[in-house]
């Protein structure tokens, strides 16, 4: 059996598992719109947002500049427009559609050059790889600068986040150049405990910030923009003309309040559980980074993904645990998998589901029964 249609049949067999060491438990959209209906009362949300003005759209932004400590934020659909249109407001501000972002920034990476053809930006490479950025790769691009973007943390490079001191740094020198600086907070939430600072110090570095509802808080979907009154309504600006206002976000954003109020207080329990069950991993299984900096991060090993695959549909299939499928690495001979891990992984043990994982991978271990 192919690796993609092992990967298709772990994916199919851990939805079903009541437990998880990666992602959450998964819910049909029946028990996920039971559930909502259930924050509505909760919460008391009794009237609809109309094209994301007003209702729980207006008390979710307002929840979020209390937090952030901000003076505006404003909802948008996805996270890719969000930053497309942030970064646009900064550009047209600054005259020179010129930013700085990381080789592997989710911009470059999967958005199918958006940020080029629709708003004309040039790139130039703030760090490359599993680089955490500092102020010494601002200060090393040349000329006029639109924004400097960074990714908190860098996905792609196993949530990868620069060091407290070396993000303060950064701030200043961004500062001292007059460039606006720009945080791709998707997974901010889980990068906190990491820094260690109220998210209201973290987004006082910088002139903007990102944040997601679907990741770590669990919503429906959507994003939103955080940052001086100004800006935002400029950026309100360019979620029209993206198409942004949707007569209804008010599902979108209920589930969002939910999950400020259920699932963000549970986060540095997630981080604290992955950091114990990355420790105990043996040492053929490389970890990126090598203690995680959030809930999520990679793993490599030697091997091939389809033998490797086999030995985890068992394990699912036998444990009821949901975990996650691996693949081929860039290096030949060797292979990769990401662990997410959330509210639904707490219960377990992290020793023993590491040891389960060492199982899989082992370059000695038996092939799979059925």
């Amino acid at each position: 059996m192919s690796s993609d249609d092992l990967a298709t049949r772990i994916r199919a067999a851990s939805r079903s598992c009541p437990r998880a060491v990666s992602g959450p438990v998964f819910r049909p959209p029946s028990q996920a719109f039971a559930d909502l209906a259930r924050a509505c009362a909760e919460l008391g949300v009794d009237e609809w947002d109309t094209y994301g003005e007003s209702g729980p759209v207006e008390r979710l932004e307002s929840e979020l500049t209390e937090l952030f400590g901000v003076q505006a934020a404003a909802f948008f659909p996805s996270g890719v427009m969000a930053q497309q249109a942030a970064l646009r407001v900064h550009t047209d501000r600054a005259g020179t559609r010129k930013v700085a972002l990381p080789d592997l920034s989710h911009l470059l990476v999967h958005e199918e050059d958006g940020p080029r053809l629709l708003h004309g930006l040039e790139i130039s490479l703030l760090t490359r790889g599993f680089q955490p950025p500092a102020a010494q790769h601002v200060e090393a691009i040349p000329g006029r600068l639109g924004a400097v973007l960074v990714e908190l943390p860098l996905r792609d490079a196993g949530c990868l986040l620069p060091s407290w001191e070396d993000l303060t740094a950064l701030s200043e020198a961004c500062r001292a150049r007059g460039v606006a600086l720009h945080f791709d907070g998707a997974r901010i939430w889980e990068s906190q405990p990491w820094f260690g600072r109220p998210l209201s110090e973290i987004a006082a570095l910088a002139d903007s910030l990102y944040v997601s509802f679907y990741k770590g808080l669990g919503g429906l979907a959507g994003a939103a923009l955080l940052g001086p009154a100004d800006f935002i309504a400029e950026a309100r600006l360019w979620r029209r003309r993206h198409g942004g206002t949707v007569y209804r976000l008010t599902a979108e954003a209920v589930s969002a309040l939910a999950g400020l109020r259920d699932q963000l207080p549970n986060i540095p329990a997630a981080v604290a559980w992955a950091r114990a069950f990355a420790a105990e991993l043996p040492s053929f299984i490389a970890v990126q980074p090598g203690v995680p900096h959030t809930n999520q991060f990679h793993v490599y090993a030697a091997g091939s993904a389809d033998a490797v695959n086999e030995r985890v549909l068992a394990i699912i299939e036998e444990r009821r645990i949901g975990f996650p499928a691996w693949h081929p690495a860039q290096e030949p001979g060797r292979i990769t998998t990401e662990f997410a891990v959330t509210g639904a992984a707490l219960a377990l043990d992290p020793a023993e589901m590491a040891a389960l994982v060492a199982a899989v991978a082992a370059p000695s271990a038996a092939p799979a029964r059925h």
